[in-house]
């Protein structure tokens, strides 16, 4: 029988409902501080801790529940007759049922300008020990951290009398869950206080939140869920709100955080398309609507059903070329009335406004890929070009002009999947040949695909020619100019090449291999 409940809460959503129906069943109800207010003044029954405890709350509340008085009451199991004899001889009552939530660390730590004094004094210390010994006694103690299962826990008591084993077992296990993420936070700001930065910690943990749970995975017979982070995600997909569509997928999401990543090379309006993660169109321009033309026209086969992103608004003139081919996702920063008018025409595009314009990475970003027992873990890529000049590595230097195409080629094979190359113009990706096992094959699609207009262009690999086999190509090609890191004990082959054809080669001293 519940007969005993001890209420404290941070979030006040529904207590005072859920303290009236407790009393209204005979539930005797103990509270502290602003959760006892609230019951008392609306009219219910309620007892505070220290009047049980027969201690005063003192060090400015840090210490209210921690008592034997409280504990002892919690922890008794009740089939054990010694437990039962020892509370009985200690004078101590069984306490049937916990309403916690906890102090709003994660919400403090949140705010602007928040001083680390401020974040420590919203450490909870008392709530989460009383919740973890409930949740440890869950046979005996109802024990709910979530006013969303307040309802749930009402119904079966107010019909039965009892709550069922299987709903103290849920709420055991969401007690811990709860108590995990909130220790994980504050390891998690307390190591980013630190003077002595750690990058890659000893134990590695991490938490997240479920935005939503997915109708799939990359594929129909894959189960999936989104999770966001639980600090800074401006700028990121779980930060875009979605105006038009059904609802996102597996695939969209990861994709568009591809083209999203590759967005935030560029300080100038930019538009880029993306196809099952890899670039498939980029366009350079002073108005959105050219640069919107300039990535569709870079490959109007490829953007068909793929994710186009933009960090500028889109105008009537962009939705208009927009609304003429299907695509599955676009994201923009915002939109005029005529463009939303025009655009949800097609019932299945998404239509997602996020802010585009942020080029940072979150604050301690890392790149997570799970393995087959495992975690990898390493900083974001976020450098484009180390310090310093690039070397000319030919007697022949590319012009302003074709430096300027070199350097948006350059963007474009940062974010194509290793071997990658991309080929450029005229502030206009051409050819982009991602992922293939060897680097001549990545040219000779890139060149294929980039047609007429590869005849002047500039090449960019992400990675070294370990062969002078890719020059003979762009030389047959046209190409005018190439940018790579350099680095292979091979560099004077493709120098040579390169003189011989009399195209200018430039090193950049950085790979980007992307996997």
């Amino acid at each position: 029988m519940i007969k005993r409940a001890i209420l404290s809460v941070s979030d006040k959503t529904g207590i005072v409902d859920l303290a009236r129906r407790l009393a209204a069943k005979g539930v005797t109800l103990l509270s502290t501080g602003g959760t006892m207010k609230a019951i008392a003044e609306a009219g219910i029954p309620v007892t505070g801790v220290s009047d049980v405890t027969g201690f005063p709350e003192c060090l400015d509340g840090r210490v209210k529940t921690l008592h034997p008085a409280i504990h002892a009451g919690l922890l008794a199991v009740r089939s054990n007759p010694e437990h039962m004899a020892q509370i009985k001889a200690l004078g101590v009552e069984p306490i049937d049922m916990v309403i916690i939530n906890l102090y709003p660390f994660r919400q403090t730590i949140a705010k602007p300008g928040v001083t680390f004094e401020e974040a420590i004094e919203n450490i909870d210390i008392g709530g989460p020990t009383m919740l973890r010994a409930a949740a440890k006694n869950a046979q005996d103690v109802v024990v709910v951290v979530d006013p969303a299962d307040y309802e749930r826990v009402l119904s079966e008591f107010e019909a039965t009398g009892e709550v069922s084993l299987k709903t103290k077992r849920y709420l055991q296990y969401k007690v811990f869950e709860h108590t995990a993420q909130y220790d994980c936070l504050i390891q998690q700001y307390l190591r980013g206080q630190l003077e002595d930065a750690i990058e890659f910690p000893q134990n590695l943990t991490v938490t997240f939140e479920k935005v939503q749970d997915m109708r799939y995975g990359e594929n129909p017979h894959q189960k999936a869920a989104f999770y966001r982070d639980l600090t800074d995600i401006a700028g990121t997909p779980p930060a875009a709100k979605q105006l038009h569509g059904k609802e996102l997928s597996y695939n969209n999401i990861n994709d568009t955080n591809g083209a999203l990543e590759l967005l935030r090379e560029f300080d100038t309006t930019a538009v880029v398309a993306v196809k099952h993660g890899n670039p498939c169109g980029v366009g350079v321009a002073d108005e959105v609507s050219e640069a919107y033309r300039l990535a569709y026209e870079a490959d109007p086969v490829s953007v068909f059903g793929g994710i186009v992103v933009t960090n500028a608004p889109v105008d009537a003139a962009t939705a208009e070329q927009m609304s003429k081919i299907f695509r599955e996702t676009i994201v923009a920063p915002k939109r005029t009335d005529e463009a939303l008018a025009s655009l949800p025409r097609k019932k299945n595009l998404r239509l997602l406004e996020l802010d585009t314009t942020v080029r940072a990475y979150p604050k301690d970003e890392r790149v997570m890929r799970k393995v087959t027992g495992g975690m990898l873990v390493q900083e974001v890529d976020d450098e484009l070009l180390p310090e310093g000049e690039l070397k000319v590595a030919t007697e022949k230097a590319p012009t302003e002009a074709q430096m300027k195409d070199l350097l948006l080629a350059w963007k474009i094979v940062k974010h194509a999947k290793s071997n990658g190359i991309a080929i450029a113009r005229d502030n206009q990706s051409l050819g982009i040949g991602p992922g293939q096992v060897n680097r001549i094959w990545s040219t000779q699609m890139a060149i294929e695909r980039s047609g007429e207009k590869v005849k002047g262009a500039a090449l960019a690999s992400d990675a070294f020619f370990p062969f002078d086999d890719c020059v003979k190509a762009c030389a047959e090609a046209g190409i005018a100019c190439i940018i790579q890191p350099g680095g292979s004990i091979r560099d004077q082959d493709s120098i040579d090449a390169c003189n011989k054809y009399g195209i200018a080669m430039v090193f950049t001293g950085m790979r980007h291999f992307k996997h």
